[in-house]
């Protein structure tokens, strides 16, 4: 059974510096959407309906994205989704993240381990990526280009890229996929102003210290996935002492959008695990 959530409100958490922006449906222990980096809490809207029936599901927008305020002064991505969490009286949550949101997830169950039940990651591995791969710093050099040229649309079609993955045209991707990818993401674009300070303040040694972490933890990415972050996974699944990885195919960086079913999959049978 799914539920409908197209009438879902926006609702706001009110911060020392703020407003953090999230929608919220269902009942149960508490599950934590966090998203991409540049994208908001719209890529998660099969997650939402499919695990309201059994768990309390909350899509945030982190700092700086969606409709959450842009920061002033300097934080750590980690604290936000703490804060959240408290304020929500949503923990211990299991934290389900893509991308940067995995790196957020990863960084909490490091600084926050109290406030976590589970980790469920895709796309990344800690908030400290590692990447080599041709295609990868061929994709972040084309966002940088047209970012510093002031190409929104160029930058959007760049950004777009990460759908795909290496071995893909992007015109082998659901449209409504890549188009929502790119609207997301020129959303948030133009929520700041060149030249803006980055207020974001690191965690360090997130690699060294992944072992402490001791919670089950399991990585779904994409078949497709470049193979940096497939890495990067493999290397986090393996260093936390309950962590193993799946696979989900027929799609790249953003599986739960390209193959919602097998990815609510994988993600029902981990839930179904946890003590």
């Amino acid at each position: 059974m799914t539920v409908d959530t197209a009438s879902l409100p926006v609702r706001h958490l009110s911060t020392s510096d703020g407003r953090l922006a999230y929608r919220e449906t269902g009942s149960g222990t508490p599950l934590v959407l966090l998203h991409g980096g540049f994208t908001d809490h719209r890529m998660w809207e099969a997650q939402l309906r499919a695990f309201a029936p059994t768990h309390r599901v909350i899509a945030w927008d982190a700092r700086g994205h969606g409709a959450s305020d842009n920061a002033t002064r300097p934080f750590r991505q980690a604290d936000d989704l703490a804060a959240l969490l408290r304020g929500l009286d949503a923990a211990p949550a299991v934290l389900v993240g893509l991308s940067m949101g995995g790196g957020i997830a990863t960084d909490c169950a490091l600084e926050h381990p109290e406030l976590v039940r589970a980790l469920v990651v895709s796309g990344a591995g800690t908030s400290e990526p590692v990447f080599e791969h041709p295609w990868v710093l061929e994709v972040i050099a084309g966002q940088q280009a047209s970012l510093a040229a002031g190409d929104l649309e160029g930058w959007a079609d760049a950004f777009a890229l990460w759908a795909a993955g290496p071995d893909r045209d992007l015109s082998e991707v659901d449209p409504e996929v890549v188009r929502l990818i790119r609207e997301m993401g020129l959303a948030t674009l133009r929520k700041h102003t060149p030249g803006e300070p980055d207020h974001r303040v690191p965690v360090t040694r997130t690699w060294e210290r992944v072992p402490d972490i001791r919670v089950p933890l399991i990585t779904i990415n994409g078949a497709l996935e470049s193979p940096d972050h497939l890495a990067m996974a493999a290397r986090l699944a393996h260093l936390v002492p309950d962590g193993r990885g799946v696979t989900v195919p027929g799609a790249a960086h953003y599986p739960n959008m390209e193959n919602p079913d097998a990815y609510n999959a994988e993600l029902s049978a981990f839930l179904e695990r946890l003590p």
